[in-house]
């Protein structure tokens, strides 16, 4: 369901005195948790949240159509997870930056999203201040990370993953991303179809080079293993 609010024609505007105004989207599969980051950004002079988001799928397809200055975004969602939503916005979106919400402070984590185009990364147990702060850097084009993360630790790690081996995930279309983080959520082929407006016939396919591509076998467990193993499903599942 779109919950969009489109309140505003473009992403930046300016107000009477020409007090810049940093437009908003909101993307977390709560509807309490986007009520209560709403109420927090817009008590602040020079926010306001032009629309939300309750899934991956439907963030990016807001975001594309209201081009925001700043998406905060929860890693885990349903549809698609925040770091395969970061990947497109960055394409669709480019001048929208992206904030990660996240309960985790696995480095893993914090490396892909900055990797993937995120420029601020807070845990969800910082303090309401760190997420303004967080928007206010991003939306000046600058880099921010929440405590306890560390920017010269996670550069040097990032240098590190430079150099790492050779990933099948990156091999895979956008399509098929889409496939996969909605297979592992357990839907269908027939409503994945659905999900995504194209024939289920298109899915199988889909659905099948991406299996090859990963050297997957078994339809369902192996790709549950592996989508938590790569980050595309919380580990507690």
């Amino acid at each position: 369901m779109d919950t969009t609010k489109d309140t505003t024609k473009g992403a930046t505007k300016e107000t009477e005195g020409e007090q810049k105004v940093t437009t908003v989207v909101l993307a977390d599969d709560h509807h309490i948790v986007r009520q209560g980051l709403k109420a927090l950004l817009e008590a602040e002079p020079g926010f306001h949240v032009i629309g939300e988001a309750a899934d991956g799928l439907e963030a990016v397809r807001i975001v594309e159509r209201l081009q925001p200055d700043v998406l905060v975004l929860d890693l885990m969602m349903a549809g698609m997870n925040g770091l395969e939503v970061t990947r497109q916005v960055s394409k669709r979106s480019p001048k929208t930056g992206v904030v990660i919400l996240s309960m985790y402070a696995n480095e893993a984590y914090v490396i892909e999203a900055l990797q993937v185009g995120a420029k601020s990364y807070v845990l969800k147990e910082s303090t309401a201040n760190e997420l303004v702060r967080a928007v206010i850097e991003v939306a000046a084009g600058r880099r921010y990370l929440g405590p306890p993360l560390s920017e010269q630790a996670i550069d040097a790690y990032m240098q590190k993953a430079k150099g790492s081996t050779f990933d099948p995930y990156e091999t895979l279309t956008t399509r098929e991303r889409e496939v996969l983080h909605l297979a592992a959520q357990g839907l269908t082929n027939a409503e994945i179809a659905s999900r995504l407006f194209i024939s289920r016939r298109t899915v199988e396919i889909h659905r099948a080079n991406m299996m090859r591509k990963l050297g997957l076998r078994t339809q369902h467990i192996q790709l549950v293993h592996y989508a938590i193993e790569r980050g595309i499903l919380p580990p507690e599942s």
